[in-house]
């Protein structure tokens, strides 16, 4: 392993399932991964995770209170550090959200939206719980190994629209097809849960630690 594999940081503002985060790195290869809501730790981190579930409104509001923001800012635009958001903090890196009126990161030009029920046969429950497979849109070095029956774990009642395609890496289908990951320079994003979705978030995880 490389020294800039061991010095990943997974960022802690009071939501997510951060020890099952922690616990899927260490089994994709990733050496001394820190929890941490440490301004030093994410300065010196070479690799960033933000998950999260729960409320965006309430998701932002604890970012802010973090203290964080200015620093992440400052990793992701100008130190071009990448990032995986997961879940939440996948959305928390759009625009806004129909969530809530708490304006997000805006990392991507693009927003988090309620499912379209007027779309959703019978049958489709909100939220969207359980296994679903992935369409690879654009490539990007977390695709690599990416099959047509790879799989992943989702919990959401909200999803996210790009205002840009070429944002868009991965669409998953429920009821209709929806953005489930996009990418924009060093900015990676997920909506389903890699820690919870076995060999494949495994994979997926693997490659984020070998970028």
């Amino acid at each position: 392993m490389s020294d800039r594999q061991s010095n990943m940081i997974i960022i802690n503002y009071g939501i997510g399932n951060l020890t099952s985060v922690q616990n899927m790195l260490k089994k994709s290869g990733a050496t001394n991964v820190l929890i941490s809501n440490r301004e030093d730790d994410i300065i010196h981190a070479d690799k960033l995770i933000l998950p999260g579930v729960g409320h965006f409104d309430y998701g932002m509001n604890q970012l802010k209170e973090s203290g964080l923001v200015p620093i992440l800012e400052k990793k992701v635009h100008q130190q071009k550090t990448p990032i995986l958001g997961i879940c939440l903090g996948a959305q928390l890196m759009t625009n806004s959200s129909d969530e809530g009126s708490v304006p997000g990161l805006g990392w991507v030009e693009g927003k988090t939206v309620s499912f379209d029920q007027s779309l959703l046969e019978k049958g489709y429950k909100i939220p969207h719980m359980g296994w679903n497979t992935v369409k690879v849109i654009n490539e990007n070095p977390l695709s690599h190994g990416m099959t047509l029956d790879s799989r992943f774990y989702f919990v959401h009642s909200y999803h996210m629209t790009m205002n840009q395609r070429e944002d868009v890496w991965l669409t998953s289908h429920y009821g209709y097809d929806f953005c489930a990951g996009f990418h924009r320079d060093n900015i990676y994003a997920c909506q389903f849960h890699p820690e919870k979705s076995h060999r494949f978030g495994m994979n997926l995880m693997r490659n984020f630690v070998n970028l």
